[in-house]
């Protein structure tokens, strides 16, 4: 049976609460679903986030580019012949990492379906419950206090506290949250870019000072600035991890030769999907580095991929994978279900997206 068809669904969500990091403000989810479609009517779902601020990419972007030169591959092939097809979407366009992961995704889907099993299920494994932290949005000192509170009184014992909006008041944000939540809750935090490497340096050292006990600190300079990244996982004691500075195994291999990082955030709207999001989990391990899942405010359909990512190929710290959990309801029906910081993935077909809400 061959692909007949590949169309495009723009999705807008609503956020229970804003979203806000040192990059950007967000009251919804923005997001591409794409459709694959075979000869017997069996489909296939994908999603491609718009993330102007991390990926560049936007919604009208990746539609032209899944229903352009992507389209061109896979319209009269046979989803069975998944590694060809996965090789030729790599190099059929460069970059439009999101657009090629939402393809990526969709055929996966399709041949799990095809298959009769869970994509867990296609990618290794029986496990279908992971677990994940919850971000606390970036804010004042009282603000990240109370949603930490309200974060752990949900259930949720990691936390990933957003900072890098001011350096000058990041250290006293994060010890607000550490008193407010005590000792037993991991904390890791994520400047999404937003020190130099001399004001990362500096924040580190006083958290470590002040006792935060940190789990790691994610990206604390400029993606473009390996060099000063470098400098901060060497200057301190807490581990350090990449996620913009590194999208597909190019960039995570400059990284492991420069040594700028200890560990690394694998996205699939990144570095293009579940094929290349493997090959990167398998690098980082081959060589030490540490590893963690995540993913960009995506819905079940991308988290779901995500997770199932992680499932089959566990990370060596608790993956990043609650952005569906921001949704007020779910723009689907079925897909992975919520527990506090577990995620309970569907033991049907694919990712087992029955429909829309």
């Amino acid at each position: 049976m061959t692909v007949t068809e590949v169309s495009c669904r723009r999705l807008t969500a609503a956020l229970h609460s804003p979203f806000v990091t040192a990059l950007r403000s967000t009251r919804a989810l923005e997001t591409l679903v794409v459709e694959i479609v075979d000869a017997d009517g069996v489909r296939g779902v994908g999603e491609a986030p718009q993330v102007w601020r991390v990926t560049g990419e936007s919604l009208a972007g990746a539609e032209a580019c899944v229903l352009g030169p992507l389209r061109d591959v896979v319209v009269g092939r046979s989803p069975d012949d998944l590694t060809d097809l996965l090789r030729e979407l790599d190099v059929a366009v460069v970059g439009n990492f999101g657009a090629k992961s939402a393809v990526d995704v969709a055929l996966h889907d399709l041949t799990a379906r095809r298959l009769g099993v869970s994509l867990p299920q296609l990618l290794g494994t029986t496990t279908h419950r992971v677990d994940t932290d919850v971000t606390v949005s970036a804010g004042s000192v009282d603000q990240l206090s109370t949603d930490a509170k309200s974060r752990t009184a949900d259930g949720f014992t990691a936390l990933k506290l957003k900072v890098g909006t001011d350096a000058a008041t990041d250290v006293s944000r994060v010890v607000a949250v550490r008193d407010a939540v005590g000792p037993d809750v991991r904390i890791r935090v994520d400047a999404n870019q937003g020190w130099t490497a001399r004001q990362a340096i500096r924040v580190i050292r006083e958290l470590e000072d002040a006792d935060a006990d940190l789990e790691f600190v994610e990206q604390p300079v400029p993606a473009h600035d390996l060099e000063g990244l470098a400098r901060v996982t060497a200057a301190v004691d807490t581990p350090v991890m990449a996620d913009e500075a590194v999208f597909g195994v190019r960039d995570l291999s400059a990284l492991i030769a420069r040594g700028a990082a200890d560990l690394v955030n694998v996205k699939l709207a990144k570095c293009g999907g579940l094929a290349a999001a493997r090959t990167m989990l398998d690098l980082a391990a081959a060589h030490g580095v540490g590893t963690l899942v995540g993913s960009m405010m995506e819905g079940p359909i991308g988290v779901g991929a995500a997770s199932s990512l992680v499932a089959s190929h566990p990370t060596t710290v608790t993956s990043d994978l609650d952005a569906a959990w921001w949704l007020s309801a779910s723009p689907v029906r079925g897909g992975l279900v919520y527990d506090a910081g577990t995620i309970t993935l569907p033991a049907g077909p694919g990712l087992d997206i029955e429909g829309w809400a």
